[in-house]
């Protein structure tokens, strides 16, 4: 009996872990190349919006431009819209080496200095590439000068889920230098 409960053990957590789903999350910021000066301003990052097949917990896939399927056996680990504004925050304090990047609005009495908004209108694989556009501005709170930029890229990857959260990754990146470089120049 001793020998075979280890057996049975085993077995029945072989059998509950092969009927598990997968979890993904978008890596951590990564460590910019090179670190951009920025004066002591304080910024605001509001909540990054996201399609609505995004706030699915599935990961959604693009079969044609007008058809898309929700992987069941794939989900993300939290809610996009809240992972991709905590890693452009965590972002943009490693590229200007500053702490006071922020999500916007916040319960505290000191005002941004900029607010920074992002609108991601598509985000999702289809046929061999991983597809990100965005819309994102920058309003500097006192003087109300504002800048808005589309962004677009796409990422080359395969059919394999964990290459399409990669492919997906190196997009976001993309995307964080190039708000980075637009503040920089604010």
């Amino acid at each position: 009996m001793k020998i075979f409960l280890p057996l049975l053990v085993f077995l029945g957590l072989n059998g509950c872990v092969s009927g598990t789903k997968s979890y993904y999350v978008l890596s951590m910021s990564p460590q910019p190349q090179k670190i951009y000066p920025l004066k002591k301003r304080v910024i605001g990052v509001e909540k990054v919006t996201v399609p609505a097949y995004l706030y699915k917990r599935e990961i959604a896939i693009a079969d044609s431009p007008s058809h898309i399927v929700l992987l069941e056996s794939a989900k993300w680990g939290e809610d996009l819209d809240n992972g991709l504004t905590n890693r452009l925050i965590g972002y943009l304090q490693k590229k200007f080496n500053q702490p006071d990047v922020y999500h916007y609005p916040w319960g505290i009495d000191k005002q941004p200095d900029i607010k920074v908004s992002v609108h991601i209108t598509r985000f999702i694989s289809q046929k061999h590439y991983v597809y990100l556009d965005a819309t994102w501005s920058i309003v500097n709170i006192k003087t109300k000068k504002r800048i808005s930029h589309l962004f677009s890229t796409k990422v080359a990857t395969t059919s394999e889920i964990q290459t399409i959260v990669n492919a997906m990754d190196r997009a976001f990146m993309q995307f964080e230098e190039t708000v980075a470089q637009g503040l920089y120049r604010f």
